[in-house]
């Protein structure tokens, strides 16, 4: 029962249930009352749809499905039209390939519908190559249609589905960060913690990712209106969710020389076990997010945090004064109470606070039509993608017409799925992609030679199209092969089972083929050289940040929409370079020292980071006086991330700001004073140390 239960609660099940059962409705219906010839372009119809579907609530899916339909239909249409035409069809398959790339520039659900109508097109091409009596359009359009109405009644009926599981997805990943945090407090010699901080950065870079599908859920339910009931309660999760990733993001002092000065005493392994006994409640919130639980406050590890307390009181009655290690061991066991108070917070939104979020889709088709035009250039990894994806496309079209004339389309299919931005994830999915079919071939053929004819095929297809949704985001390789034996055993229906092995393997091979050669050879996106861009964009989103956390100290906390507008560009620019660098590091042919410059990139970046992260967590009023010093010695440093920036992206050297220069504040400053000053000059170090490493 356990088993079942969480399987029914896992994000991917409403998918498979809904894709089988529209895949069940066509195949009854085609079998029952239609003709059976519709019932390949249906199936593959309602699989193009489902790709092009997002997590919008009914209305916003309703908008969408209106969108992707008339998408089709005029590519269907135009796939239709000139199919028949050689030279017409190959300018219509660039100018469309090109177009619709570049439509996803606008945001991420114009992407998923273009990508979508790419390869409805190609889907139509092959119905039209496999029955070819003019009715497939049709068969096409229908089972989008069956698919996009069965869809439109499943987020009518489970409105907030979508929206539990995203918060679930988060906290996972905030239990995940907070273990990779907690490897970095380990009190041993010799720790790599340069290697357990690019770990970091790579897991902060999944909790970005989680916090923007989390917000956009959140953005499409609740809009503009003023939340209430479970809506309000979930908005409340994602602030509390925001908070705790600021506070495990922060750093209050360098790990190693915490380390040196602890190295007798238990304070930071204490501190590391707090950290994962944090994790494991907060990925218990995260199964009760998913279950649909009521939120309530979990269960959590105080006797740890009083031990905490104890270590720190015996470390100072017997060691060494030391101003600035007991001045991080204060902030930081601040911290650690903190979040463990969020951790225990049940959810409630506070009526005075700025509880609107920022929605990152085009306002109006003109501010779509912007965000487009400004990709139009050749630095854009839009317009590039676009251009060699166009480019791919064609010359697979050009090997179709060379080799068999008028059949081969899934050569297409597959550089379309092959070929992706950059060259990492094109060499895996090809390797993926060629694993996959070939399994998916070997298996149908098995099939078909130890079941010959018969009804079997249907159950077997639509199981095939529901494994292909379950498998996709997670194993591409299972996914291809499920979806070719769906494909294979489509045409077995319409008497070419055996007949598509050989083909399908060899286009399969040559669609890959082509997928590489345009990505080598055609306006190459290697990311050595877009690195120091996006570094430069990085240092600018810190400056942003700074800025607005030092406005805090003057006025006093807010959670507003520009500060946590900062505070999101700040980390998003900082995963954009750890997503970078992971791309570097598999691109052939990238110097050694190339690949260590953009290591320690990542790791002096999130440094930085978890320096303002911490200014962040602390935020306070300060006396008028000590507002003016911290303000003053933040915009001092926000130039010098700009000066920096500007350096970076010419290639230049940049003189270091010496953060000995950054007064210390007198034992008898506010705390929140000494602190400010503390993660400054540790800043002003993050700042020399990456203007010190050599342009390459």
């Amino acid at each position: 029962m356990r088993s079942l239960r969480s399987l029914a609660e896992s994000d991917r099940f409403a998918d498979v249930v809904r894709v089988a059962l529209a895949l069940t409705g066509i195949v009854v219906w085609c079998a029952t009352r239609g003709p059976a010839t519709a019932i390949v372009p249906a199936l593959l119809g309602a699989i193009a749809c489902a790709l092009a579907e997002t997590d919008d609530a009914w209305r916003g899916r309703l908008r969408g499905l209106a969108v992707t339909l008339l998408c089709f239909a005029a590519a269907a249409a135009l796939v239709e039209a000139t199919i028949a035409t050689p030279l017409l069809f190959a300018l219509v398959l660039g100018l469309g390939t090109f177009l619709l790339v570049m439509l996803g520039a606008a945001s991420g659900r114009y992407a998923t519908i273009a990508t979508a109508t790419l390869i409805l097109s190609v889907y139509a091409m092959i119905a039209s190559d496999a029955a070819g009596d003019g009715r497939e359009v049709l068969a096409i359009l229908a089972g989008a249609a069956w698919y996009g109405l069965l869809s439109l009644l499943w987020s009518v009926m489970a409105p907030h589905r979508a929206v539990r599981h995203a918060l679930a997805r988060l906290f996972g990943s905030l239990a995940n960060l907070m273990e990779a945090r907690a490897a970095l407090f380990e009190p041993v010699h010799g720790l790599d913690r340069h290697g357990l901080a690019v770990t970091f950065a790579r897991r902060n870079r999944e909790t970005v990712d989680a916090l923007a599908a989390a917000r956009g859920a959140l953005v499409d339910r609740i809009g503009r209106r003023q939340p209430r009931g479970r809506a309000a309660a979930r908005l409340a999760m994602f602030f509390v969710a925001q908070d705790i990733h600021e506070r495990i993001s922060s750093s209050h002092y360098p790990y190693d020389e915490l380390a040196a000065a602890l190295y007798h005493s238990d304070v930071m392994f204490r501190f590391g076990r707090l950290l994962r006994l944090q994790a494991i409640a907060c990925r218990d919130r995260a199964d009760a997010i998913r279950r649909g639980a009521p939120i309530a406050s979990i269960a959590l590890p105080d006797s740890a945090l009083a031990d905490v307390r104890d270590a720190i009181a015996w470390h100072r009655a017997h060691a060494r004064d030391d101003r600035a290690v007991d001045d991080a061991l204060s902030a930081l066991l601040t911290n650690m109470e903190r979040l463990q108070a969020e951790l225990g917070n049940d959810g409630s939104l506070r009526a005075d606070a700025d509880n609107a979020l920022h929605d990152g889709e085009p306002a109006s088709p003109r501010e779509a039509l912007a965000r487009i035009r400004v990709r139009l250039n050749r630095r854009s990894m839009h317009f590039r993608h676009a251009v060699r994806l166009t480019t791919g496309m064609l010359g697979g079209y050009a090997l179709v017409q060379a080799l068999h004339p008028g059949h081969g389309f899934w050569v297409l299919l597959t550089t379309l799925f092959v070929c992706q931005p950059s060259y990492g994830a094109t060499r895996r999915r090809t390797l993926q992609r060629i694993a996959g079919t070939t399994i998916g071939l070997v298996v149908g053929w098995a099939l078909l030679r130890l079941l010959p004819g018969g009804e079997w095929r249907l159950p077997v297809i639509v199981a095939a199209g529901a494994a292909f949704f379950a498998f996709r985001l997670r194993r591409y390789t299972a996914a291809t092969a499920v979806i070719t034996l769906f494909v294979l055993l489509c045409f077995d229906l319409v008497g070419a089972g055996y007949a598509a092995i050989g083909p399908r393997l060899l286009d399969t091979l040559l669609g890959a083929l082509v997928a590489v050669a345009v990505l080598h050879y055609v306006l190459p996106d290697w990311r050595v050289r877009r690195l120091d861009d996006i570094v430069a964009d990085a240092l600018l989103a810190y400056a942003r940040y700074l800025q607005a956390i030092a406005t805090q100290y003057v006025d006093g906390r807010a959670d507003d929409l520009p500060y946590r507008v900062a505070r999101r560009d700040a980390h998003a620019a900082q995963a954009a370079v750890a997503g970078n660098v992971a791309e570097l590091l598999a691109e052939p042919g990238h110097p050694r020292e190339r690949g260590e410059r953009g290591l320690r990139l990542v790791a002096e970046l999130q440094a930085g980071l978890s320096h303002l992260s911490t200014l962040g967590a602390h935020r306070q009023a300060l006396p008028a006086a000590d507002a003016a010093t911290a303000t003053a010695l933040a915009a001092a440093i926000a130039h010098g991330f700009d000066a920096l920036a500007e350096h970076v992206r010419a290639g230049t050297s940049e003189a270091p700001m010496d953060g000995a220069s950054v007064a210390d504040e007198g034992a008898d400053a506010p705390d929140a004073l000494r602190l400010f000053t503390a993660q400054c000059r540790l800043l002003t170090q993050v700042h020399d140390r990456i203007a010190a490493l050599p342009p390459v």
